[in-house]
């Protein structure tokens, strides 16, 4: 959302005429319910404003019941009431999700009855599924865990390997066992929302860390380690979102050295990597006893599952689930058992294998739609990076798409810290409920594009 700087001459305080900007686009619906405004920090810098001037603006927005704050995540703009909804859903069906990164669908509501068929006929198993389960979950389900992480590079062990409500909640379980407020932790400079918002409200500071085209920097990664003395780090070496970006071996193992070297604890985010056929090995593998190895099913099938397995080694993982106890006790059986059904009758990867094609579809429309337009993008990976060409404005560029009624993510979204923000943009191609929109968007956006580059 780009806003003109508040008149400095004018009489109205600077914070409520952001406000007053920002209600307008929300009654015009040009920000539409439950869309995340930008980071204080971002619009400051935009408005050359203070931050305490946006949190003003923001405070007032919710007073008048148009926006609400979630602490540790950010401000949305809230869902008033039903008439509302109403409007906010009409709108919805004229807009081109190009920003939103989820599973397309395939079978997974055949997989699952087909699931559930076979477990109602054993009624042992399903009594078993309404007990109290081990904090790292039952056996069975962690040996198909262990087998599931073996396309990263894992030895398939079932003892180093827990069972999760996603990778969410094994990061969440994890930063609560490794970190303390005040902690520092290392990550790419654009990076994980989710992640983010966890370690905002956990108190840490993160400290995006120099990158080139594969990734992270090894001499950076060292210096900051130094810098900062800290242990943390987080990445994802393997299709990195937002810049498709994936480290080869010789960039893994001059990481893993520098792990090594400074004892760092990582935790490798493979959740993208899963849609691969053949994803190289995880960075984790070099340095097993250092290393939590995050996974789940959400970007390559039924995010509704929620089933996630976290790879450490042993005495790690007994940390992380005495955190899980904590927290809710065990994860619930259901859901993994249906997962582990799914691993076993080569279901999961029938359906990987269905939204990899979906997946090669819609880079195919993407590549002719973005013809001669410099983009970044990956196979199997539903995402393109788009880098805008001097002096074109991401922010600028986002609104005048949503004006056109397609959305689109900006970096301020995966921004780290105070690292420069690149003026870029990420396409998502898997949102969109048919290739026919998902064409009809693209096309829009590279008019978009061609028209900011005749600009300069």
């Amino acid at each position: 959302m780009h806003l003109p700087p508040p008149d400095s001459s004018a009489k109205t305080p600077r914070y409520l005429a952001i406000a007053q900007e920002l209600a307008q686009a929300i009654e015009t619906g040009q920000l539409a319910p439950g869309e995340k405004l930008p980071p204080h920090r971002v619009l400051a810098r935009q408005l050359a404003v203070t931050t305490g001037t946006v949190s003003r603006a923001y405070a007032a927005l919710e007073r008048q019941g148009l926006a609400s704050a979630r602490v540790g995540d950010g401000t949305f703009v809230r869902n008033r009431d039903t008439s509302a909804e109403d409007a906010a859903t009409t709108a919805a069906a004229s807009t081109i999700d190009l920003a939103h990164n989820i599973a397309i669908p395939t079978d997974e509501a055949g997989a699952l009855q087909r699931a559930m068929a076979t477990l109602a006929q054993a009624p042992e198993q399903l009594a078993r599924m309404l007990k109290y389960q081990p904090e790292a979950g039952a056996t069975a389900h962690r040996v198909a865990g262990a087998r599931w992480l073996t396309r990263f590079g894992t030895a398939g062990l079932a003892e180093r390997v827990m069972v999760t409500h996603g990778a969410q909640h094994a990061l969440a379980g994890v930063l609560r066992t490794i970190a303390r407020p005040g902690d520092t932790l290392l990550t790419e400079p654009l990076s994980y929302p989710g992640m983010l918002a966890l370690a905002r409200s956990l108190r840490l500071q993160v400290v995006g860390v120099e990158t080139d085209a594969q990734g992270i920097l090894p001499d950076a990664l060292d210096r900051a380690a130094q810098t900062f003395q800290t242990k943390l780090l987080f990445c994802a070496p393997t299709l990195h979102n937002p810049t498709t970006a994936t480290m080869d071996v010789a960039r893994r193992e001059a990481l893993a050295a520098v792990i090594r070297r400074r004892r760092l604890l990582l935790m490798e985010d493979v959740v993208h990597a899963a849609a691969l056929s053949g994803p190289p090995p995880a960075l984790s593998t070099m340095v097993p006893e250092q290393s939590f190895l995050l996974s789940s099913f959400s970007k390559v099938m039924a995010p509704g599952l929620r089933v996630g397995y976290l790879e450490a080694a042993a005495p790690w993982l007994d940390k992380v689930a005495s955190s899980i106890r904590t927290d809710c006790w065990m994860v619930a059986p259901l859901m993994p058992e249906i997962a582990t059904r799914w691993l076993d009758s080569g279901e999961a990867e029938h359906l990987i294998a269905l939204q990899r094609q979906q997946v090669a579809e819609r880079l195919a429309l993407a590549r002719r739609a973005f013809s001669g337009v410099p983009v970044r993008w990956a196979d199997d990976f539903p995402h393109v990076w788009i880098p805008l060409p001097p002096p074109a404005r991401a922010e600028l560029l986002a609104a005048e798409l949503r004006r056109s009624g397609v959305l689109v993510r900006t970096m301020a979204h995966f921004a780290v810290g105070r690292s420069p923000v690149p003026e870029a943009v990420r396409i998502s191609l898997n949102a969109a409920p048919s290739r026919e929109q998902l064409a009809s968007g693209l096309q829009t956006v590279a008019e978009a594009l061609r028209k900011a580059a005749a600009k300069r």
